[in-house]
């Protein structure tokens, strides 16, 4: 069959003006839906980005088929009902000239006419509903009881947020098979009953294709721990929008002072995190720890007030900035999602008002302490503004319009009942904001889904035990569309643990999308962990917990976790001295060279356990286990025989890093560098991974304890398979 743009996917194509590479995209999905046999089981895939343009891709291929011959799309979302609020308003917006026409009936499922007429009927439909079964079952009882003529339309299913739980199978205990959950067996039992349809399903992770059960799942492969991505009837990427921000600016940018990214995290205190999650209830019961008329002054939360005054200030400088270039001043945003209790929220909640009264009174009383507050934020916003080449307003400027917005007031609006949030939306089924500054506190609901337009402060403390598949990427409100203006007064706010579990699972993304873009993902993916006696074995990838994964890479390294600490003089002395004696020992001539050489596996664990004795990480240590486990997957994972088991070394002494860099104050994370350590690395580890040992001095002045230590970083050979460790041992 050949495509057939009409009417309605032109004027789509005119209203949102899509770019030459989303038409080719929307093109090519039809064209494939329509020359192939989707089912649940072998969908069509649309793969975008976080928040990165997949719900405007699949309107414009809604439209589309409707050109091509179909005659219904049901889009299938996320259990929640602002979600589906959202989407029937921005299906209302898209497809309203049509609706006006009588050519087009948008409708959610729970409200469908039961009285419609065949003049209706013979109109385009859109029908939205939840994946829940109460929502299919309406659907079922739509097409076979009340309109049963419609069974004779060819339909477009759209899954979207496409993952595991929206697939919902699940094993069975009895047979040990894998069988299709409740809400699985509701979309084929409506499929069954219709003369001719096609699957697509919308996600931003590619983890979910491997989360899908398979015919490879009992092969040799899959024993050894590669699994094979499911195998979609056609896979498209949704085009990257060239303002497009993601992962890669909040963690891996960020690591580059000369980016804005650099400035954009903030880390939160773990007690001051538990102070947010808490419910008013306990917090009153035990007043020695923090008193909410305290608030504003009390150091427990010196964090928050330090992420609302930055949210304040930089939301007035992008609005001068805005009004001097003649432009409009747009209302800014600051999202609070620590937990899904409403009892938090409502803590929470009052909390900020507390502390957005206070600003007020300042603003009429206190002026100078006022000043003070803008004049710190100022100054914290001030390097990433001219990082990125923007013009900074004058203290002055930002201060009066401090005032100005505090006058006008800065609306707090809970966002964690179906209800709220329905009441919240404006005419685009986005998050209203009512004015120049908006604080929205919640949780659940702000998962995914709903947008929030020009958020500039993001304060998340979701607990990383409770990160579980893909719904961590999905809290990322931060992702998406967003100007270098904007991204200059962006920050993000949590605690160092959390961040660290993010940057992780970011990276596991990543690696997952970049072996689908490869081809690579058609040799399989490694997931493996140790079971109780030690040992490497398949991990079967829903069993994966996110908060406790390395991802194992070609030319990826891997070292300390940031922020780590020596331990002291006393402890670690005997340690780091038996160490450098048996460094020279193995190669004396080879010590502190530019060529590495080459030893047993045995040997590279038995001094990363060293190491361990001598570093610190917060009130945690180091547990070397993992880093172990992953060197011992890429070193018995060598071709050639002779070299399995075995690990290149390179030993560098007299080292100076600083514990924290000099001029962000960031923690350093590196002691190596690419056009050195890097080089040697990319030429000697080609299949066998390398250990590079850095022996620092450890100087006081150097933010160490005053005594050498050595510093291990991992380096992942060229042909590295991609491999997830499931270490089981969450933060």
């Amino acid at each position: 069959m050949n495509i057939s743009p009409g009417e309605f996917y032109k004027a789509l194509c005119e209203k949102r003006k899509y770019a030459e590479d989303f038409r080719s995209c929307i093109e090519k999905v039809v064209g494939q839906l329509l020359n192939s046999d989707t089912t649940l089981r072998k969908p069509g895939i649309l793969l975008g980005q976080i928040q990165g343009g997949k719900t405007r891709t699949f309107l414009g291929i809604i439209a589309l088929c409707f050109d091509s011959g179909y005659d219904i799309a049901i889009v299938l979302t996320k259990n929640s009902k602002p979600l589906v609020e959202q989407t029937v308003k921005r299906l209302h917006e898209d497809f309203g000239d049509f609706e006006d026409e009588n050519k087009v009936q948008v409708h959610d499922i729970m409200f469908f006419p039961k009285n419609m007429v065949p003049y209706e009927l013979n109109q385009k439909l859109i029908i939205v509903a939840k994946k829940e079964t109460h929502n299919l079952d309406r659907i079922f009882g739509v097409l076979t009881d009340t309109y049963p003529d419609l069974q004779n339309k060819r339909i477009l299913f759209v899954d979207d947020e496409a993952d595991f739980a929206s697939i919902g199978f699940r094993k069975s205990k009895e047979t040990g098979l894998v069988e299709q959950g409740a809400i699985a067996e509701k979309i084929d039992a409506v499929r069954a009953r219709v003369k001719e349809s096609n699957f697509l399903q919308v996600t931003a992770t590619p983890y979910s294709l491997y989360l899908q059960p398979d015919t490879e799942i009992n092969s040799e492969k899959a024993i050894q721990g590669v699994f094979l991505p499911k195998k979609p009837a056609f896979t498209e990427l949704v085009p990257v929008h060239e303002n497009y921000v993601g992962g890669d600016y909040y963690f891996i940018d960020s690591q580059n002072d000369k980016s804005s990214a650099a400035h954009v995290y903030q880390e939160v205190p773990e007690d001051e995190l538990e102070i947010l999650r808490a419910t008013k209830k306990l917090k009153r019961a035990d007043r020695r720890s923090f008193k909410i008329e305290e608030v504003f002054e009390s150091p427990a939360t010196k964090t928050l007030r330090s992420a609302i005054m930055n949210f304040v200030v930089g939301g007035c400088v992008r609005q001068i900035q805005q009004r001097e270039a003649g432009q409009k001043q747009e209302n800014y945003s600051f999202v609070i999602h620590t937990e899904r209790a409403k009892p938090s929220h409502s803590w929470q909640e009052e909390m900020v008002q507390k502390l957005s009264d206070e600003l007020a009174k300042l603003a009429n009383e206190n002026k100078a302490l006022l000043e003070k507050l803008v004049r710190e934020s100022y100054e914290d916003l001030s390097p990433s503004i001219k990082i990125s080449g923007l013009v900074l307003p004058s203290l002055r400027a930002v201060f009066q319009r401090v005032v100005e917005v505090l006058a006008g007031g800065m609306p707090i609006e809970k966002v964690n009942s179906d209800t709220e949030v329905k009441a919240l939306l404006d005419s685009k089924g986005q998050l209203r904001l009512r004015t120049p500054l908006n604080i929205f506190i919640g949780g659940q609901a702000l998962d995914r889904g709903v947008t929030i337009r020009n958020m500039i402060g993001f304060y998340y403390g979701r607990s990383p035990k409770g990160f579980q598949q893909d719904t961590v990427l999905q809290h990322s409100r931060m992702y998406g569309a967003r100007s270098k203006e904007d991204l200059a007064v962006t920050r993000f706010y949590t605690t160092q643990k959390i961040y660290e579990v993010m940057r992780r699972i970011h990276e596991f993304d990543n690696a997952l999308r970049e072996a689908f873009l490869s081809g690579e993902h058609e040799k399989g993916v490694y997931f493996i962990r140790k079971d109780e006696n030690g040992k490497l074995v398949p991990c079967a990838p829903n069993k994966i917990m996110l908060s406790s994964i390395v991802t194992l890479k070609a030319r990826k390294r891997f070292s300390l976790p940031i922020g780590f600490q020596t331990d002291y003089k006393t402890k670690i002395k005997e340690h780091t001295d038996s160490l450098s004696r048996k460094l020279d020992s193995l190669s004396p001539q080879q010590s502190d060279s530019d060529k590495p050489f080459m030893v047993d596996l045995e040997m590279a664990n038995e001094i990363l356990d060293m190491i361990s004795k001598t570093v610190l990480l917060g009130s945690d240590p180091w547990n070397p286990k993992l880093h172990k486990a992953c060197l011992e997957h890429l070193s018995k994972s060598v071709p050639q025989e002779e070299r399995k088991g075995k690990v290149w070394l390179l030993v560098r002494k007299n080292r100076d890093s600083r514990r924290e860099r000099e001029k962000s104050g960031r923690f350093s994370d590196s002691p190596d560098t690419g056009h050195v350590e890097g080089k040697i690395a990319n030429e000697f580890a080609v299949d066998v991974p390398i250990l590079m040992l850095f022996r620092q001095n450890g100087l006081e002045e150097q933010g160490w304890r005053g005594y050498p230590f050595w510093w291990p970083v991992i380096f992942c050979p060229q042909n590295t398979q991609t491999a997830i460790f499931e270490s089981g041992e969450p933060p």
